[in-house]
Protein backbone atom coordinates (compact mmCIF):
# COMPACT_ATOMS: atom_id res chain seq x y z
CA UNK A 1 0.00 0.00 0.00
CA UNK A 2 1.05 3.69 -1.10
CA UNK A 3 -0.61 4.80 2.16
CA UNK A 4 -1.38 3.64 5.69
CA UNK A 5 -4.99 3.63 6.44
CA UNK A 6 -6.62 6.36 8.72
CA UNK A 7 -9.73 5.85 9.09
CA UNK A 8 -11.98 2.72 8.61
CA UNK A 9 -15.28 3.63 9.16
CA UNK A 10 -16.92 3.21 5.85
CA UNK A 11 -18.79 5.99 5.99
CA UNK A 12 -15.85 8.85 6.99
CA UNK A 13 -12.55 6.96 5.16
CA UNK A 14 -10.49 8.27 2.29
CA UNK A 15 -10.16 4.87 0.43
CA UNK A 16 -7.65 2.67 -1.16
CA UNK A 17 -5.88 0.90 1.94
CA UNK A 18 -9.32 0.99 4.23
CA UNK A 19 -11.37 -0.43 1.13
CA UNK A 20 -9.00 -3.08 0.96
CA UNK A 21 -9.07 -3.73 4.47
CA UNK A 22 -12.81 -3.54 4.55
CA UNK A 23 -13.68 -6.14 1.83
CA UNK A 24 -11.17 -8.95 3.77
CA UNK A 25 -12.91 -7.90 7.74
CA UNK A 26 -16.43 -6.57 7.22
CA UNK A 27 -19.52 -7.80 5.14
CA UNK A 28 -21.24 -6.78 1.84
CA UNK A 29 -24.36 -7.22 -0.14
CA UNK A 30 -22.52 -6.77 -3.35
CA UNK A 31 -18.89 -6.82 -5.01
CA UNK A 32 -17.51 -6.05 -8.32
CA UNK A 33 -16.66 -8.91 -10.02
CA UNK A 34 -13.70 -10.34 -10.71
CA UNK A 35 -12.14 -9.68 -14.28
CA UNK A 36 -11.84 -6.72 -16.88
CA UNK A 37 -15.63 -5.56 -16.73
CA UNK A 38 -17.81 -3.78 -14.64
CA UNK A 39 -20.16 -5.61 -13.30
CA UNK A 40 -21.37 -6.36 -9.60
CA UNK A 41 -22.32 -9.68 -8.09
CA UNK A 42 -23.76 -10.97 -5.07
CA UNK A 43 -21.59 -11.69 -1.76
CA UNK A 44 -21.44 -14.97 0.39
CA UNK A 45 -22.99 -12.74 3.08
CA UNK A 46 -26.07 -13.06 1.10
CA UNK A 47 -28.36 -15.86 -0.67
CA UNK A 48 -30.23 -13.14 -2.61
CA UNK A 49 -29.82 -10.04 -3.60
CA UNK A 50 -32.92 -8.59 -6.38
CA UNK A 51 -33.84 -5.67 -7.95
CA UNK A 52 -37.83 -6.53 -7.64
CA UNK A 53 -38.59 -3.01 -9.69
CA UNK A 54 -37.14 0.34 -10.31
CA UNK A 55 -37.20 1.23 -6.63
CA UNK A 56 -37.04 -1.67 -4.23
CA UNK A 57 -33.93 -3.70 -3.67
CA UNK A 58 -34.88 -6.87 -1.65
CA UNK A 59 -32.08 -9.07 0.42
CA UNK A 60 -31.57 -12.27 2.45
CA UNK A 61 -29.08 -12.98 4.38
CA UNK A 62 -26.69 -16.31 5.75
CA UNK A 63 -27.84 -17.54 8.65
CA UNK A 64 -25.37 -18.46 11.53
CA UNK A 65 -22.84 -15.41 10.38
CA UNK A 66 -20.98 -13.93 13.80
CA UNK A 67 -19.85 -10.23 14.69
CA UNK A 68 -16.40 -10.91 16.39
CA UNK A 69 -16.02 -9.89 20.13
CA UNK A 70 -19.65 -11.08 21.16
CA UNK A 71 -21.86 -9.22 19.21
CA UNK A 72 -23.88 -11.35 17.67
CA UNK A 73 -25.40 -12.74 14.26
CA UNK A 74 -25.08 -10.48 11.27
CA UNK A 75 -29.09 -9.66 10.54
CA UNK A 76 -30.88 -7.42 8.29
CA UNK A 77 -31.02 -4.57 10.91
CA UNK A 78 -26.99 -4.25 10.84
CA UNK A 79 -27.60 -3.81 7.06
CA UNK A 80 -30.33 -1.24 7.71
CA UNK A 81 -28.48 0.64 10.20
CA UNK A 82 -25.33 0.54 8.18
CA UNK A 83 -26.94 1.78 4.83
CA UNK A 84 -29.20 4.52 6.78
CA UNK A 85 -26.15 6.00 8.65
CA UNK A 86 -24.31 5.96 5.54
CA UNK A 87 -26.49 8.50 4.28
CA UNK A 88 -25.86 11.01 6.60
CA UNK A 89 -22.26 10.53 6.41
CA UNK A 90 -19.11 11.99 4.34
CA UNK A 91 -20.15 9.44 1.25
CA UNK A 92 -23.68 10.58 1.83
CA UNK A 93 -23.21 11.59 -2.01
CA UNK A 94 -23.63 7.62 -2.84
CA UNK A 95 -26.87 7.09 -0.69
CA UNK A 96 -29.08 10.12 -1.41
CA UNK A 97 -31.54 7.94 -3.83
CA UNK A 98 -31.47 5.54 -0.92
CA UNK A 99 -34.91 6.78 1.39
CA UNK A 100 -34.13 3.41 3.86
CA UNK A 101 -34.40 0.25 4.28
CA UNK A 102 -37.10 -2.13 5.66
CA UNK A 103 -36.42 -4.83 7.80
CA UNK A 104 -38.89 -8.22 7.25
CA UNK A 105 -37.29 -10.47 9.33
CA UNK A 106 -33.99 -11.15 11.26
CA UNK A 107 -32.59 -12.15 7.85
CA UNK A 108 -34.44 -10.17 5.29
CA UNK A 109 -35.06 -6.64 3.75
CA UNK A 110 -35.66 -4.24 1.32
CA UNK A 111 -33.52 -1.57 0.36
CA UNK A 112 -36.52 1.20 -0.77
CA UNK A 113 -35.37 3.98 -3.03
CA UNK A 114 -37.06 7.89 -3.54
CA UNK A 115 -36.41 7.91 -7.57
CA UNK A 116 -34.95 4.74 -10.00
CA UNK A 117 -31.41 4.88 -9.63
CA UNK A 118 -29.28 2.69 -11.86
CA UNK A 119 -25.58 3.83 -10.92
CA UNK A 120 -26.83 1.97 -6.87
CA UNK A 121 -24.76 -1.12 -7.95
CA UNK A 122 -21.76 -0.23 -9.00
CA UNK A 123 -21.39 3.94 -6.74
CA UNK A 124 -22.72 2.49 -3.60
CA UNK A 125 -23.83 -1.51 -2.85
CA UNK A 126 -20.66 -2.90 -4.77
CA UNK A 127 -18.36 -0.16 -3.70
CA UNK A 128 -15.61 1.26 -1.05
CA UNK A 129 -18.76 2.64 0.71
CA UNK A 130 -20.94 -0.24 0.90
CA UNK A 131 -19.37 -2.52 3.82
CA UNK A 132 -21.83 -2.96 6.41
CA UNK A 133 -20.87 -2.80 10.40
CA UNK A 134 -22.13 -4.11 13.48
CA UNK A 135 -24.49 -1.95 15.31
CA UNK A 136 -24.15 -3.22 18.52
CA UNK A 137 -20.69 -2.75 17.74
CA UNK A 138 -20.60 0.97 16.52
CA UNK A 139 -23.09 1.98 18.48
CA UNK A 140 -21.07 0.70 21.75
CA UNK A 141 -18.00 2.85 20.50
CA UNK A 142 -20.02 5.69 20.06
CA UNK A 143 -21.59 5.72 16.53
CA UNK A 144 -17.79 6.01 14.59
CA UNK A 145 -14.24 4.83 14.78
CA UNK A 146 -11.24 5.43 13.16
CA UNK A 147 -8.35 2.69 12.63
CA UNK A 148 -9.90 -0.07 15.18
CA UNK A 149 -13.04 -1.76 13.57
CA UNK A 150 -15.15 -2.30 16.81
CA UNK A 151 -16.26 -5.85 14.90
CA UNK A 152 -15.21 -7.68 12.02
CA UNK A 153 -16.90 -10.39 9.84
CA UNK A 154 -15.65 -11.96 6.66
CA UNK A 155 -12.53 -14.41 5.38
CA UNK A 156 -10.05 -12.92 7.29
CA UNK A 157 -8.75 -11.36 10.62
CA UNK A 158 -6.55 -8.53 10.73
CA UNK A 159 -3.61 -6.77 13.02
CA UNK A 160 -2.44 -3.56 12.39
CA UNK A 161 1.00 -2.12 12.57
CA UNK A 162 0.90 1.33 12.09
CA UNK A 163 3.51 3.07 9.52
CA UNK A 164 4.68 -1.10 9.01
CA UNK A 165 1.52 -3.72 8.29
CA UNK A 166 -1.56 -4.82 8.19
CA UNK A 167 -1.50 -8.55 8.19
CA UNK A 168 -4.62 -10.08 7.17
CA UNK A 169 -5.02 -14.38 8.78
CA UNK A 170 -7.73 -16.72 7.49
CA UNK A 171 -10.80 -16.82 10.13
CA UNK A 172 -11.12 -20.46 10.62
CA UNK A 173 -14.82 -19.14 12.09
CA UNK A 174 -15.91 -18.41 9.04
CA UNK A 175 -18.32 -20.74 7.45
CA UNK A 176 -18.74 -19.31 3.67
CA UNK A 177 -16.06 -19.49 1.07
CA UNK A 178 -12.28 -19.63 2.57
CA UNK A 179 -9.67 -17.83 1.57
CA UNK A 180 -7.18 -19.47 -0.38
CA UNK A 181 -4.26 -18.13 1.10
CA UNK A 182 -3.87 -18.51 5.04
CA UNK A 183 -2.17 -15.09 5.59
CA UNK A 184 -1.60 -11.57 3.30
CA UNK A 185 0.89 -9.07 4.26
CA UNK A 186 -0.27 -6.12 3.53
CA UNK A 187 3.07 -3.73 3.44
CA UNK A 188 3.00 0.07 3.90
CA UNK A 189 5.48 1.36 0.84
CA UNK A 190 5.17 5.08 -0.47
CA UNK A 191 7.79 5.27 -1.96
CA UNK A 192 6.90 3.53 -5.58
CA UNK A 193 10.84 2.70 -6.71
CA UNK A 194 11.19 1.43 -3.43
CA UNK A 195 7.89 -0.69 -4.46
CA UNK A 196 8.99 -1.88 -7.23
CA UNK A 197 12.83 -2.82 -6.40
CA UNK A 198 11.12 -4.89 -3.51
CA UNK A 199 8.92 -6.93 -6.35
CA UNK A 200 11.78 -7.22 -8.32
CA UNK A 201 13.90 -8.66 -5.64
CA UNK A 202 11.22 -11.62 -4.74
CA UNK A 203 10.52 -9.40 -1.13
CA UNK A 204 7.15 -8.81 -2.26
CA UNK A 205 4.18 -10.48 -4.36
CA UNK A 206 1.89 -7.77 -5.30
CA UNK A 207 2.74 -4.32 -6.39
CA UNK A 208 1.75 -0.92 -8.01
CA UNK A 209 3.50 0.13 -10.86
CA UNK A 210 4.60 3.40 -12.31
CA UNK A 211 3.66 4.52 -15.91
CA UNK A 212 7.79 4.62 -16.19
CA UNK A 213 8.83 1.55 -14.74
CA UNK A 214 6.21 -0.44 -16.76
CA UNK A 215 7.50 0.97 -19.52
CA UNK A 216 10.61 -0.71 -18.68
CA UNK A 217 9.06 -3.88 -17.54
CA UNK A 218 7.14 -4.46 -20.48
CA UNK A 219 10.21 -5.64 -22.66
CA UNK A 220 12.16 -6.63 -19.68
CA UNK A 221 9.67 -7.97 -16.61
CA UNK A 222 11.11 -9.40 -13.79
CA UNK A 223 11.12 -12.92 -13.66
CA UNK A 224 7.80 -15.17 -12.99
CA UNK A 225 5.98 -12.07 -12.99
CA UNK A 226 2.55 -10.69 -14.78
CA UNK A 227 1.66 -6.77 -15.64
CA UNK A 228 -1.32 -5.36 -16.20
CA UNK A 229 -2.71 -1.95 -17.34
CA UNK A 230 -6.22 -1.28 -16.48
CA UNK A 231 -8.00 1.79 -17.93
CA UNK A 232 -8.41 4.42 -15.28
CA UNK A 233 -11.31 5.25 -13.82
CA UNK A 234 -9.70 7.79 -11.43
CA UNK A 235 -8.87 11.44 -12.35
CA UNK A 236 -5.68 13.49 -11.63
CA UNK A 237 -5.82 17.41 -11.62
CA UNK A 238 -3.64 20.34 -10.34
CA UNK A 239 -6.26 22.16 -7.73
CA UNK A 240 -6.72 25.24 -6.85
CA UNK A 241 -8.47 26.81 -3.46
CA UNK A 242 -10.82 29.79 -4.94
CA UNK A 243 -11.00 31.25 -1.49
CA UNK A 244 -7.57 32.17 -0.91
CA UNK A 245 -6.75 35.86 -1.23
CA UNK A 246 -4.12 35.63 -4.13
CA UNK A 247 -6.66 33.04 -6.21
CA UNK A 248 -9.74 34.78 -5.74
CA UNK A 249 -9.63 36.41 -9.03
CA UNK A 250 -10.91 34.15 -11.85
CA UNK A 251 -8.59 35.79 -14.26
CA UNK A 252 -5.25 34.48 -11.87
CA UNK A 253 -6.50 31.04 -11.90
CA UNK A 254 -7.15 31.21 -15.67
CA UNK A 255 -3.68 32.22 -16.90
CA UNK A 256 -2.12 29.13 -14.06
CA UNK A 257 -4.25 26.68 -16.76
CA UNK A 258 -3.18 28.78 -19.57
CA UNK A 259 0.35 28.70 -18.22
CA UNK A 260 0.88 24.28 -17.98
CA UNK A 261 1.39 22.07 -20.41
CA UNK A 262 0.12 18.96 -19.42
CA UNK A 263 1.74 17.19 -21.90
CA UNK A 264 5.30 17.57 -21.02
CA UNK A 265 4.11 16.71 -17.34
CA UNK A 266 2.66 13.29 -19.58
CA UNK A 267 5.70 12.26 -20.77
CA UNK A 268 8.48 13.27 -17.99
CA UNK A 269 5.99 11.99 -14.59
CA UNK A 270 3.83 9.19 -16.30
CA UNK A 271 6.81 8.07 -19.48
CA UNK A 272 4.29 9.09 -22.13
CA UNK A 273 1.43 6.08 -21.04
CA UNK A 274 -1.26 8.16 -19.25
CA UNK A 275 -3.72 9.79 -21.42
CA UNK A 276 -4.25 13.34 -21.28
CA UNK A 277 -7.96 14.04 -19.72
CA UNK A 278 -10.06 16.35 -20.64
CA UNK A 279 -11.66 16.60 -16.95
CA UNK A 280 -12.67 14.48 -14.64
CA UNK A 281 -14.74 11.65 -16.37
CA UNK A 282 -12.65 9.24 -18.77
CA UNK A 283 -13.29 7.67 -21.78
CA UNK A 284 -16.05 5.34 -22.09
CA UNK A 285 -18.11 6.95 -19.86
CA UNK A 286 -21.56 9.12 -20.06
CA UNK A 287 -20.25 12.97 -19.72
CA UNK A 288 -16.22 12.94 -21.21
CA UNK A 289 -15.35 15.70 -23.00
CA UNK A 290 -13.29 15.40 -25.62
CA UNK A 291 -11.74 18.61 -25.19
CA UNK A 292 -10.86 21.93 -23.38
CA UNK A 293 -11.94 25.20 -23.51
CA UNK A 294 -8.05 26.41 -22.86
CA UNK A 295 -4.75 25.49 -24.36
CA UNK A 296 -1.14 26.39 -23.37
CA UNK A 297 -0.90 29.21 -24.03
CA UNK A 298 1.76 31.34 -22.23
CA UNK A 299 1.30 34.91 -24.04
CA UNK A 300 -2.62 34.32 -23.12
CA UNK A 301 -1.66 33.96 -19.14
CA UNK A 302 0.37 36.79 -19.18
CA UNK A 303 -2.57 39.36 -20.34
CA UNK A 304 -4.44 37.53 -17.80
CA UNK A 305 -2.40 38.24 -15.12
CA UNK A 306 -1.87 41.89 -16.43
CA UNK A 307 -5.60 42.30 -16.76
CA UNK A 308 -5.79 41.09 -12.86
CA UNK A 309 -3.16 44.03 -11.81
CA UNK A 310 -1.47 41.16 -10.69
CA UNK A 311 2.61 40.50 -10.44
CA UNK A 312 5.52 38.96 -8.30
CA UNK A 313 2.72 36.37 -7.37
CA UNK A 314 4.27 33.50 -5.19
CA UNK A 315 1.83 30.10 -4.45
CA UNK A 316 3.26 26.90 -2.75
CA UNK A 317 1.82 23.64 -4.38
CA UNK A 318 1.24 20.87 -2.41
CA UNK A 319 1.82 17.50 -3.29
CA UNK A 320 1.91 13.83 -1.69
CA UNK A 321 5.94 12.82 -1.78
CA UNK A 322 5.74 10.26 -4.43
CA UNK A 323 8.14 10.39 -7.44
CA UNK A 324 5.66 11.02 -10.26
CA UNK A 325 3.67 13.77 -8.38
CA UNK A 326 7.00 15.96 -7.36
CA UNK A 327 8.39 15.49 -11.09
CA UNK A 328 5.10 17.50 -12.15
CA UNK A 329 4.83 19.40 -9.35
CA UNK A 330 8.36 20.68 -10.72
CA UNK A 331 7.45 20.52 -14.28
CA UNK A 332 4.88 23.22 -13.29
CA UNK A 333 6.69 24.69 -10.95
CA UNK A 334 8.86 25.72 -13.95
CA UNK A 335 5.81 26.83 -16.45
CA UNK A 336 4.57 29.12 -13.98
CA UNK A 337 7.74 30.70 -13.39
CA UNK A 338 7.80 31.40 -17.33
CA UNK A 339 4.75 34.03 -16.47
CA UNK A 340 6.26 35.15 -13.96
CA UNK A 341 4.32 33.07 -10.97
CA UNK A 342 7.07 31.66 -8.16
CA UNK A 343 6.45 28.23 -6.73
CA UNK A 344 7.28 26.56 -3.95
CA UNK A 345 6.63 22.74 -3.93
CA UNK A 346 5.60 20.89 -0.37
CA UNK A 347 5.90 17.05 -0.66
CA UNK A 348 3.91 15.61 1.95
CA UNK A 349 3.39 12.23 3.87
CA UNK A 350 0.07 10.38 2.79
CA UNK A 351 -1.36 11.73 6.57
CA UNK A 352 -0.95 15.75 6.39
CA UNK A 353 -1.51 15.39 2.95
CA UNK A 354 -5.32 14.04 2.69
CA UNK A 355 -6.28 16.40 5.85
CA UNK A 356 -5.07 19.73 4.19
CA UNK A 357 -8.18 20.58 2.49
CA UNK A 358 -10.38 18.91 5.42
CA UNK A 359 -11.91 21.91 7.41
CA UNK A 360 -12.26 18.84 10.38
CA UNK A 361 -9.06 18.62 10.58
CA UNK A 362 -8.21 21.62 11.43
CA UNK A 363 -7.00 25.05 9.99
CA UNK A 364 -4.60 23.82 6.85
CA UNK A 365 -7.53 24.91 4.23
CA UNK A 366 -7.20 28.47 4.96
CA UNK A 367 -4.07 28.42 3.71
CA UNK A 368 -4.35 25.56 0.89
CA UNK A 369 -3.10 27.58 -2.66
CA UNK A 370 -2.58 24.85 -4.98
CA UNK A 371 -2.31 20.66 -4.96
CA UNK A 372 -2.00 18.08 -7.07
CA UNK A 373 -4.78 15.66 -6.45
CA UNK A 374 -5.89 12.12 -7.73
CA UNK A 375 -9.34 11.04 -6.71
CA UNK A 376 -10.56 7.19 -8.07
CA UNK A 377 -14.35 6.47 -9.14
CA UNK A 378 -16.58 3.59 -10.24
CA UNK A 379 -17.91 3.22 -13.37
CA UNK A 380 -20.81 5.69 -13.56
CA UNK A 381 -20.42 9.89 -13.78
CA UNK A 382 -22.42 10.11 -10.89
CA UNK A 383 -19.68 8.69 -8.83
CA UNK A 384 -17.13 11.50 -10.06
CA UNK A 385 -19.17 14.64 -9.61
CA UNK A 386 -20.50 14.05 -6.55
CA UNK A 387 -17.36 15.56 -4.36
CA UNK A 388 -17.98 18.78 -6.00
CA UNK A 389 -21.36 19.85 -4.59
CA UNK A 390 -21.93 22.75 -2.71
CA UNK A 391 -22.47 20.58 0.21
CA UNK A 392 -18.86 19.16 0.13
CA UNK A 393 -16.90 22.45 0.47
CA UNK A 394 -14.65 22.02 3.34
CA UNK A 395 -14.83 18.11 2.91
CA UNK A 396 -13.79 16.95 -0.77
CA UNK A 397 -14.26 19.92 -2.68
CA UNK A 398 -11.12 21.35 -1.44
CA UNK A 399 -11.62 24.25 -4.04
CA UNK A 400 -14.20 25.69 -2.35
CA UNK A 401 -16.89 27.29 -4.98
CA UNK A 402 -20.41 26.82 -5.24
CA UNK A 403 -22.61 26.73 -8.16
CA UNK A 404 -26.47 26.26 -7.96
CA UNK A 405 -26.43 25.36 -11.37
CA UNK A 406 -24.09 22.06 -11.11
CA UNK A 407 -25.42 21.64 -7.57
CA UNK A 408 -29.55 20.94 -9.69
CA UNK A 409 -28.14 19.50 -12.44
CA UNK A 410 -25.93 17.10 -10.36
CA UNK A 411 -29.20 15.89 -8.40
CA UNK A 412 -31.34 15.99 -12.20
CA UNK A 413 -28.37 13.37 -13.49
CA UNK A 414 -29.05 11.55 -10.26
CA UNK A 415 -32.89 10.99 -11.12
CA UNK A 416 -32.48 10.69 -15.54
CA UNK A 417 -32.41 7.24 -16.77
CA UNK A 418 -32.20 8.35 -20.90
CA UNK A 419 -28.33 8.22 -21.44
CA UNK A 420 -28.83 10.72 -23.84
CA UNK A 421 -29.88 13.19 -21.25
CA UNK A 422 -27.24 12.62 -18.89
CA UNK A 423 -24.88 12.71 -21.07
CA UNK A 424 -25.58 16.47 -21.94
CA UNK A 425 -25.88 16.87 -17.78
CA UNK A 426 -22.67 15.57 -17.21
CA UNK A 427 -20.71 17.39 -19.94
CA UNK A 428 -22.35 20.47 -18.68
CA UNK A 429 -20.92 19.74 -15.44
CA UNK A 430 -17.63 18.85 -16.68
CA UNK A 431 -17.82 22.65 -18.24
CA UNK A 432 -19.05 24.77 -15.62
CA UNK A 433 -16.37 22.98 -13.38
CA UNK A 434 -13.58 23.95 -15.68
CA UNK A 435 -14.83 27.55 -16.03
CA UNK A 436 -14.44 28.29 -12.26
CA UNK A 437 -10.39 28.00 -13.30
CA UNK A 438 -9.70 26.09 -10.44
CA UNK A 439 -8.81 22.35 -12.35
CA UNK A 440 -6.06 21.87 -14.30
CA UNK A 441 -6.57 18.77 -15.89
CA UNK A 442 -3.86 16.20 -16.08
CA UNK A 443 -4.49 12.76 -16.77
CA UNK A 444 -6.69 9.28 -16.36
CA UNK A 445 -3.85 7.72 -14.65
CA UNK A 446 -4.41 4.21 -15.65
CA UNK A 447 -4.05 1.54 -12.81
CA UNK A 448 -0.60 -0.62 -13.44
CA UNK A 449 0.00 -3.73 -11.17
CA UNK A 450 2.45 -6.71 -11.13
CA UNK A 451 2.33 -9.99 -9.26
CA UNK A 452 3.94 -13.18 -9.30
CA UNK A 453 2.63 -15.93 -11.31
CA UNK A 454 1.29 -18.05 -8.59
CA UNK A 455 -1.23 -14.99 -7.05
CA UNK A 456 -3.68 -15.65 -10.28
CA UNK A 457 -5.23 -12.14 -11.23
CA UNK A 458 -5.77 -10.58 -7.92
CA UNK A 459 -7.45 -7.41 -9.31
CA UNK A 460 -10.69 -6.19 -10.48
CA UNK A 461 -11.66 -3.78 -13.21
CA UNK A 462 -10.87 -0.84 -10.88
CA UNK A 463 -7.24 -2.20 -9.75
CA UNK A 464 -8.26 -2.79 -6.45
CA UNK A 465 -7.07 -5.71 -4.60
CA UNK A 466 -9.63 -8.00 -3.19
CA UNK A 467 -7.55 -10.45 -1.37
CA UNK A 468 -10.71 -13.19 -0.23
CA UNK A 469 -10.65 -13.55 -3.72
CA UNK A 470 -7.12 -14.26 -4.45
CA UNK A 471 -6.56 -17.51 -5.91
CA UNK A 472 -3.15 -19.76 -5.24
CA UNK A 473 -1.77 -21.04 -8.94
CA UNK A 474 0.48 -23.54 -7.86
Amino acid sequence: MARDIQVLDPGYMVGGAEYVTQLAVLPALARVAPGDEWQWQPTEFVTRLEQTDDLNIAFALRPGLMWSGGHGEFTADDVKYSIERLKESEWSGRWEAVSHVEVTDKYNGVIVLNYPFAPIWLTALAAASGAIVSRSATEAVGGQFTTQIPSTLGAFTHEWTPNQQITFTRDPSWTARPAEFAVVNYLLVEDDNAAELAFEAGEVNLTEVTPSTAERWRDNPPRNSVMKAIAGQGYTWMGMNTEHPKLQDVRVRKAIQRAIDPSVILQASYGGMAPRSNGIVPPGLLGHRTSTAYAYDPDEARRLLTEAGVSDLSLTLQVLNQQKNVTSAQIIQQQLADIGIAVEVIPLDAGPFWNMGQESKGDAYKDLQLWIMGYSATADPFDHFQWFVSSQVGVWNWERWSDPEFDALYEQGTRETDSAKRNEIYTRLGDIMEDTGAYVWITHEPAIRAWSRFVGDPVGPGGAYNFALMTYQG
